[in-house]
């Protein structure tokens, strides 16, 4: 039962809260643990225990034949570090949980009560080891540095090492990522537009190559096709989602152009923040996946999710135009495709659906079924065949839109 459903959405409005009920019948099928058919966002994932996939803040490298997503384990009762976990899978749909790569540490700077966040892989293509950086700071986020850890192997465990030092220092900064060129070189970027040029074993910094050049500009990334660097980032808006924008150039070094939103204005990129973009290399093409997060603040275990979209790129123009629920990759060709859902939407009358208190409901010939209340006691239940159900709901005069899987 789905209970006090205007409690939930109070927090917009408290005007009237109206809900309309949708089952996809694609995801009710496709969601089952290993038999993943697509790329699904907005919703939870399951790797092959059937425990939700949580892997946010996270990158994917390829080797030996396989995609391995590293991210942040969470739990839904603190933020505090729980580990940085690794996945592996051959199809990006299917993700088999390897290990927690690096585990809460017994003390020190990632142990208990501390943050890491932001975890991010690369391998090294002269010593061959596994390094992988992250962000680290106290509880109160007062002692942020960029951190790193080693492996001789892709899975770990990775064994922490500390900061990461440039001229001597750790690199005292918050929201970073890492990005790895076609020649091999590794770089750290960090909010602001900061890129730093690491050492040939990436365990240091020997040149910052491009200064800070914005204000916030959180959770950044590089891609690079065809000779231009993309840059994406997000504005400074705490857990809550936001419109990302991006810049471009012919150089890492810059200078970078300012270009404007990676998707359409007010969709706050369809209501997700940058955390990686992945170039899934084929036989026929390239497809850059842009890797994006739902924050569930401070649910992040159960109810945060994934968006993951492929980008449509011409000359200096990375965009989202349109927001697809499900597509498919063919990762030997490295084209993508996009699929249509097989919606069942149930009228406010449907029997399946019980209510408790007030609610009124509205039925207009060729318009969605819909029921309100502002009775913040009122709840309602549905028996269904599936594994989940979507809900979608808009709340207030001005149609806030908000929505949630069950």
């Amino acid at each position: 039962m789905f209970r006090n459903s205007y409690a939930v959405f109070s927090h917009l409005s408290k005007k009237i809260v109206c809900i309309i009920f949708l089952i996809n019948t694609s995801v009710l099928l496709a969601q089952l643990p290993g038999k993943t058919d697509a790329i699904y966002s907005g919703i939870p994932w399951f790797d092959q225990n059937g425990n939700i996939v949580s892997a946010h803040g996270a990158n994917i490298i390829k080797d030996k034949g396989k995609f391995y997503l590293f991210g942040e384990a969470h739990s839904d009762t603190s933020n505090a570090f729980a580990g940085f976990n690794c996945y592996s899978s051959k199809d990006l749909y299917n993700w088999k949980f390897e290990k927690t790569a690096l585990p809460v540490q017994n003390s020190g700077k990632l142990g208990p009560n501390r943050v890491g966040e932001r975890v991010k892989v690369m391998k090294n293509p002269k010593t061959k080891e596994y390094i992988m950086f992250m962000h680290a700071d106290s509880l109160t986020y007062k002692d942020q540095f960029v951190g790193y850890a080693t492996s001789k192997t892709i899975k770990g465990p990775y064994e922490f090492k500390g900061p990461l030092f440039f001229n001597d220092k750790p690199i005292k900064k918050w929201d970073m990522g890492v990005f790895q060129d076609k020649d091999g070189a590794g770089y750290i970027l960090i909010h602001g537009g900061e890129i730093y040029k690491l050492s040939d074993d990436y365990k240091s910094v020997v040149e910052q190559i491009n200064n800070n050049m914005t204000t916030g500009f959180e959770s950044p990334t590089i891609f690079n096709k065809d000779g231009i660097y993309y840059l994406i980032g997000s504005n400074l808006t705490s857990w809550e989602r936001n419109d990302n924008y991006y810049y471009t150039s012919n150089s890492i070094k810059g200078p970078w152009i300012s270009r404007g939103l990676i998707a359409p204005e007010s969709t706050l990129t369809w209501n997700s923040q940058s955390t990686f973009v992945l170039p899934i290399e084929g036989t026929k093409g390239t497809t850059y996946m842009f890797m994006g997060d739902r924050w569930s603040f401070p649910k992040q275990a159960s109810s945060a999710t994934y968006v993951w979209q492929p980008l449509l790129i011409s000359e200096t123009s990375v965009s989202m135009p349109t927001y697809q629920e499900v597509w498919q990759i063919n990762t030997a060709t490295g084209l993508a495709t996009p699929l249509e859902t097989i919606d069942k939407i149930l009228d406010n009358t449907d029997k399946q659906i019980q209510y408790i208190g007030k609610w009124n409901h509205l039925n207009d010939e060729g318009v969605r079924s819909e029921c309100k209340s502002d009775d913040k006691e009122a709840s309602f239940s549905i028996k269904f065949n599936g594994s989940r159900i979507a809900l979608y709901s808009y709340v207030g005069r001005k149609q806030l839109r908000s929505s949630g899987i069950i």
